[in-house]
C-alpha cells in the first residue's frame, strides 16, 4: 500500500497481477487530494489516510481496471467504505455526481500512460 501523486498504467498492471488480476483497489481523499493504492481491502487504505489526518467524510473507495484505461470502465465506484447513509450515500457506489467528478479529476491527475 502506498500514497502516490503519479502512477503509470504499467505500474497499475503490475499491481493488478499480484493482487486481483484485473483491478487495483484505491482510496482517495477528495479534500486533501490524496491517492492511496495497492491494498488488499479499501478499509486498509482508509485507516492509513485517517492516520494521516484525513476525515472520513472525504474518503472514497474505488477500483481501477488498468486494461480499461481511457474508457468509462477504468474507474469502478464500488467499496464498502462508501456506504454512508448519514452523507446520503447508502450504497457501495458513489451516488453524488459532484463527488464522482472530484474522484475522476484526481484519478486523471495521478494516473498516466
Amino acid at each position: 500500500m502506498k500514497i502516490v501523486d503519479s502512477l503509470s498504467v504499467a505500474e497499475l498492471k503490475e499491481m493488478a497481477q499480484k493482487m486481483f488480476g484485473e483491478l487495483v483497489k484505491a482510496d482517495v481523499d477528495i479534500k486533501k487530494r490524496i491517492f492511496i493504492v495497492d491494498m488488499e481491502m479499501h478499509f486498509d487504505g482508509e485507516q492509513e489516510l485517517l492516520e494521516h489526518g484525513s476525515e472520513q467524510k472525504d474518503l472514497w473507495g474505488i477500483n481501477l481496471h488498468p486494461n480499461d484505461y481511457g474508457t468509462d470502465d477504468f474507474v469502478e465506484f464500488d467499496s464498502m467504505i462508501n456506504i454512508r447513509p448519514s452523507q446520503g450515500n447508502p450504497s457501495k457506489d458513489v451516488l453524488d455526481s459532484d463527488v464522482k467528478a472530484k474522484i475522476i479529476e484526481l484519478v486523471n491527475e495521478v494516473v498516466h500512460e
